[in-house]
């Protein structure tokens, strides 16, 4: 165990709990709890969708991959990108307007049917846990790194203590270890990079030029096609990850904590431009990492490209680098798993208990308790299931997890904004269709059973959620709402009344 490593993964450890027992008196009331009391600004709430967003898999995985790939590797980060901007124009206003608690009530506003609630809340949370899967594979790789423990401890120690941020500090500690986990990993890839850079004495060319002498793909590097052999799967993958990141629960939960949809602008573009630096970052990451590191030093360390960054920190930096790293890497961590754990908790608390089970009767302290309660079960199937994924690159786990969202939450928001015949039957096939296609392809693909060439459905499974919808309204006899047109009117102009702050 090297003491460097350890005390800075004590210092984060110290510092995310104090934050945790802050945000603990301020966690007492379920608006509280649930939406910081609507209290964040655009910029604060900005910085806590980049810290939600940029995951394990964007700051080990990507980097990992471009290193192996080149061009390839650098389309997940691309496709990242470019969600926001979907999010931005189409999601997150009309969300921030409709929105009170969950993203069930963005669509019960329109088709206010129990059913329909249950279904969106099952959904958020099974996306939840597919996308918490691997942060903690990311995690208990860096744990056994840091302090010499096995994986299978080290995931149990990530989720832990993920669960004790949602159960004691709700959505104001999620809040606030998201936005110091930003400004941590700016400065932290913002340091390597400046070193990086001043290794090969501030030569971009040169580092280019290592990078196609040390990788097997030489010249290509550069180009595509070393990770996807057909056009058609980099097509796939690129819708996945642009259009995923718009279904995502964790994500569009951040929209809530704001007052009005001007803020929830002001969050969607400050997230945008953090968002984009990093990757810019990420990209020189991953040149520099083949470059200087070496194919063989990295294929022989990690297959899956897991461990590159930290590897090139170590190259370039010694052990109190590759320390600095890990901290931001663990912070990273646990700022995007709590956000998911803290998603799949009040779907539950919210739409299936208070709303479903106890048919809105539940009291504030009722909702409380068991929103801590289902946060500990969570945490622990969550924890179960990441055990045996320790061999598996975390950006292809999350590309799966794109490509559900991409399918069904995104079609069903996207109709039910802004298409005026949708009816609440074409809002239930929108999310059985796209929901089931997705995992249908997914174990159908080249990572499953291999019946189709296709390792991500994307461009099946994203049309199947549309298509699904429409002839779903279509075939029906029931009318639409007779609110329909106000609701239109809420989602362009209207805005939300947010309750007094606590």
């Amino acid at each position: 165990m090297n003491v460097t490593y350890l005390v800075f993964f004590v210092i984060i450890l110290i510092g995310t709990l104090v934050i945790t027992h802050w945000a603990a008196e301020r966690s007492r009331t379920t608006h509280q709890f649930y939406v910081v009391s609507g209290s964040l600004s655009g910029f604060q709430n900005g910085l806590a969708i980049a810290g939600d967003y940029i995951s394990a898999a964007s700051f080990l995985g990507i980097t990992g991959l471009i290193a192996f790939y080149g061009y390839d590797g650098f389309l997940y980060a691309t496709g990242f990108l470019i969600s926001y901007v979907i999010l931005l124009l189409w999601v997150a206003e009309p969300v921030q307007r409709l929105g009170t608690y969950s993203i069930a009530d963005v669509v019960t506003e329109r088709f206010p049917r129990r059913g329909i609630r249950l279904m969106v809340a099952i959904s958020g949370i099974l996306i939840s846990v597919l996308y918490m899967i691997p942060q903690l594979v990311a995690s208990g790789l860096l744990i056994r790194l840091l302090l010499g423990v096995d994986y299978t401890a080290s995931v149990w120690v990530i989720g832990i203590l993920m669960t004790l941020y949602v159960v004691f500090g709700g959505m104001v500690a999620t809040s606030w270890v998201q936005i110091i986990k930003t400004v941590l990993l700016m400065g932290g890839t913002l340091l390597v990079v400046l070193i990086l850079i001043s290794w090969v004495n501030w030569d971009w060319s040169k580092l280019m030029v290592e990078a196609k002498n040390q990788s097997p793909h030489g010249e290509a590097f550069f180009y595509p096609g070393h990770l996807f052999e057909h056009s058609i799967e980099k097509i796939s993958l690129t819708l996945s990850l642009i259009l995923g990141t718009s279904g995502l629960p964790h994500i569009l939960l951040r929209f809530l904590t704001v007052k009005n949809a001007k803020e929830a602008r002001v969050s969607a573009m400050s997230a945008t431009w953090v968002i984009g630096l990093f990757y810019l970052m990420a990209l020189v990451l991953g040149v520099g990492t083949i470059a200087i590191v070496g194919w063989d030093r990295l294929v022989g360390a990690d297959p899956s490209g897991n461990l590159a960054a930290l590897l090139l920190a170590e190259v370039v930096g010694g052990d109190f680098l590759v320390a600095f790293v890990m901290a931001v890497a663990f912070a990273t961590i646990i700022a995007v798993v709590t956000g998911l754990v803290f998603a799949a908790t009040s779907a539950f608390a919210y739409d299936i208990y208070h709303h479903i089970w106890k048919r809105q009767q539940a009291s504030e302290k009722q909702q409380l308790t068991v929103a801590r309660s289902v946060a500990v079960v969570i945490g622990l199937i969550s924890i179960i299931l990441s055990i045996g994924m320790e061999g598996v690159n975390v950006a292809f786990l999350v590309s799966m997890t794109f490509a559900i969202a991409a399918s069904s939450i995104f079609p069903l928001l996207m109709l039910t904004f802004y298409w005026k015949r949708f009816n609440h039957v074409g809002a239930y096939s929108t999310l059985l269709t796209g929901f089931l296609m997705s995992l249908l392809f997914i174990s159908m693909g080249s990572e499953g059973l291999g019946l189709i060439s296709l390792s991500n459905p994307a461009i099946l499974s994203i049309p199947s959620g549309f298509l699904g919808g429409i002839i779903g309204t279509w075939l029906s006899k029931h009318k639409q709402c007779t609110e329909d047109k106000t609701y239109m009117l809420r989602v362009h102009f209207g805005e939300r009344e947010v309750p007094p702050h606590d």
